[in-house]
C-alpha cells in the first residue's frame, strides 16, 4: 500500500520512479529485479516517464493560470482582460512638418494625406504619414503650411460577410495600433467598444482584441448583442508605432512623390520638423500589465481618491511616474484641487500633448468629481551630485571600474525598470509621508555607499568623514514631498594615487 507520508512535491522522473519501485516491493516483496534490462523495469520506467510529462504540464497550467505567475503573453491578455483590464499596444510618435515651395506658387497647391514623410538614411529610414491635407494658397509669401505627420502605415482591407453571428476578422498587419480601426459597410460604420455586453440586436458594435502577436481580430455580435454584418466589410487601420519614431528635430527632411499645383505645374517641396518627434512608445510588457491590471480593480471607472489619480495617470501609454497631491498633503493647495505631477517614459519633461492626455484621462475618462479642480504640472526634479573616494582592487582596470560605478548608479536612479515596471529604489519625496511605499522618501547615503562598494573591482570606499557625500554633505539627502530624485554628476577619486578615478 502507499505509504500514508507522501511528498506530493516529488514529480520528476526519478522521484517518480523511486516511489513505483516502492509500491511494488510493498506489494510484490519476491521482485527484486530492477536492473535497467529488465521488462519490469521498463514498464516501470514507462509510467514514470508519463507521470513525469503529466505532471509538467499540470504545474504549466497552474502557473500560466495566475496573473501573478504566467509567463505566455497571450494568458497574461486573457487573465487581464477578466479583470476588465486591456493591454496596450504601441504608440506613434507624431511631429509637425514644416512644408516649404521653391517659390510663391502661381495656383493653390495641395499636400495629400498619406505623403509619405521620411529621415534621409537610404537603408530602413524612419517614415511618417501626413495625417490630413496640406495647402499652401496662390500667392501665399512666405511659400510654408504646417502639417501634423504619423510613424504609422495605411492599411486597407475587405470582407465578404453574409450576416452570420459571431463573426471574426483577423487583419494581415502586425503591429496593429490600438483604435486605428475604421469598419465601413453597407448599412453603415461600425462603432468599436469594448464590450458587446451591453449591446443591443441593432447596434453597429464591434469588438477589437489584439494578440500577443500584435494581430487585431474583429469580433462582430450575435444579433443579440451586437449586430452581424452582411455584404462587404471594408476595414481601414493603421500600423506602426514604438520608440523608433521620436526621431530627433531636422531629421525629417525627405517627401516621397511629386508635386503640383491645381493646374497641373509642378512644384518643388522641401520639408523638415523644427521639433522633435514625440509620442512613441512601446507595447505595455507583461510586467507592467501585472502591476497595473489588479491595480485597476482600485480605481474601476472612476477618479475619486488621492491614490486613483496616480493609479488612472499611470495607466495611459507614456507615463511612468505620477503623484498627486492635495490640500491634505500640502497646505499650499487650494481645499477642493489637487495637482497632478506626470513623469514620462525615459524620464524628462512631459510633452503639453502628455499634460493634457492625462488630465484628460483623469477628468473624463475616469471621471473625478465635478467640483474638485485639477492641474498636471512637471515633475519637480532634485539632482543628486555624488562624491566618493574609492579603491581599486589590484589588477582591475581603473576606467572600467569608474565606468561599472557609473552605470550601477545610473542603474539605481532610473525611472522604471527594463520591464517597465516603476524602479522600487526611487520614488517622489511623498513616500516619507506613505510608509507602505518601497521608496523610504529619502536618498540614503548608506544606499550609495552599497551601490559603489558591490560594484566588481572596488576594493574599498574611504573611511575618512566626507568621503562620500551627497551633494556635498556625508549624510541621507531628504526630499520634499513633490521632488523626484535624479543622478547629476559623479565624481570619483582615485583612493590609493590621488586625483580623479
Amino acid at each position: 500500500m502507499i505509504p500514508a507520508q507522501s511528498d506530493y512535491t516529488n514529480k520528476d522522473f526519478d522521484a517518480l520512479r523511486a516511489r513505483l519501485i516502492a509500491l511494488v516491493q510493498s506489494v510484490f516483496p519476491d521482485w527484486s529485479d530492477f536492473s535497467v534490462a529488465g521488462f519490469g523495469n521498463l514498464l516501470l520506467e514507462m509510467h514514470a516517464f508519463v507521470g513525469d510529462v503529466l505532471t509538467f504540464y499540470l504545474d504549466n497550467q497552474a502557473r500560466e493560470s495566475r496573473l501573478a505567475t504566467a509567463t505566455q503573453r497571450k494568458n497574461v491578455i486573457a487573465l487581464a482582460r477578466m479583470l476588465g483590464y486591456k493591454l496596450h499596444g504601441a504608440r506613434a510618435a507624431t511631429a509637425e512638418i514644416v512644408f516649404t515651395l521653391a517659390r510663391s506658387p502661381i495656383a493653390d497647391v495641395l499636400i495629400p494625406a498619406g505623403t509619405i514623410i521620411r529621415t534621409q538614411e537610404v537603408t530602413e529610414p524612419v517614415r511618417f504619414q501626413l495625417l490630413d491635407d496640406v495647402a499652401i494658397a496662390a500667392g501665399q509669401q512666405p511659400p510654408t503650411a504646417i502639417g501634423i505627420v504619423e510613424h504609422s502605415q495605411t492599411h486597407t482591407q475587405l470582407f465578404d460577410a453574409r450576416g452570420l453571428a459571431y463573426l471574426d476578422l483577423v487583419l494581415d498587419r502586425t503591429p496593429f495600433l490600438d483604435g486605428s480601426a475604421r469598419v465601413v459597410t453597407p448599412a453603415g460604420d461600425y462603432t468599436e467598444v469594448d464590450s458587446l455586453l451591453g449591446s443591443g440586436p441593432n447596434d453597429r458594435h464591434v469588438v477589437v482584441p489584439v494578440d500577443q502577436h500584435d494581430r487585431a481580430t474583429l469580433r462582430f455580435g450575435n444579433g443579440v448583442s451586437g449586430a452581424p454584418p452582411s455584404g462587404t466589410i471594408r476595414v481601414t487601420y493603421k500600423t506602426g508605432g514604438g520608440p523608433t519614431g521620436n526621431v530627433d528635430a531636422g531629421r525629417l527632411v525627405v517627401i516621397e512623390g511629386a508635386f503640383t499645383d491645381v493646374h497641373g505645374r509642378p512644384v518643388q517641396v522641401s520639408v523638415t520638423n523644427p521639433a522633435p518627434a514625440t509620442g512613441g512608445t512601446r507595447r505595455q510588457t507583461m510586467a507592467s500589465a501585472k502591476r497595473h491590471a489588479p491595480a485597476s480593480l482600485r480605481a474601476l471607472t472612476r477618479t475619486v481618491t488621492r491614490e486613483d489619480f496616480e493609479i488612472n495617470a499611470c495607466r495611459l501609454p507614456g507615463v511612468a511616474r505620477a503623484l498627486m497631491l492635495t490640500g491634505n498633503e500640502d497646505s499650499a493647495i487650494p481645499e477642493n484641487s489637487g495637482i497632478l505631477y506626470v513623469i514620462p517614459e525615459g524620464g524628462g519633461l512631459p510633452t503639453p500633448a502628455l499634460k493634457n492626455a492625462a488630465l484628460r484621462q483623469v477628468t473624463e475618462v475616469y471621471p473625478c468629481t465635478l467640483t474638485f479642480q485639477v492641474s498636471v504640472q512637471n515633475p519637480v526634479y532634485q539632482q543628486i551630485d555624488i562624491e566618493a573616494r574609492v579603491y581599486v582592487r589590484q589588477g582591475h582596470s581603473k576606467t572600467v571600474v569608474r565606468d561599472r560605478i557609473k552605470a550601477n548608479l545610473q542603474a539605481m536612479f532610473r525611472i522604471s525598470e527594463p520591464d517597465g515596471t516603476p524602479n522600487p529604489r526611487v520614488g517622489f519625496g511623498f513616500a516619507l509621508q506613505a510608509p507602505q511605499e518601497p521608496f523610504s522618501g529619502e536618498i540614503a547615503w548608506s544606499d550609495i555607499f552599497h551601490t559603489i562598494r558591490d560594484t566588481e573591482g572596488v576594493r574599498k570606499i574611504g573611511d575618512r568623514h566626507g568621503d562620500l557625500k551627497l551633494n556635498g554633505l556625508p549624510a541621507d539627502w531628504r526630499l520634499s514631498a513633490q521632488q523626484f530624485p535624479i543622478l547629476g554628476t559623479v565624481t570619483l577619486f582615485d583612493g590609493d594615487q590621488g586625483g580623479i578615478l
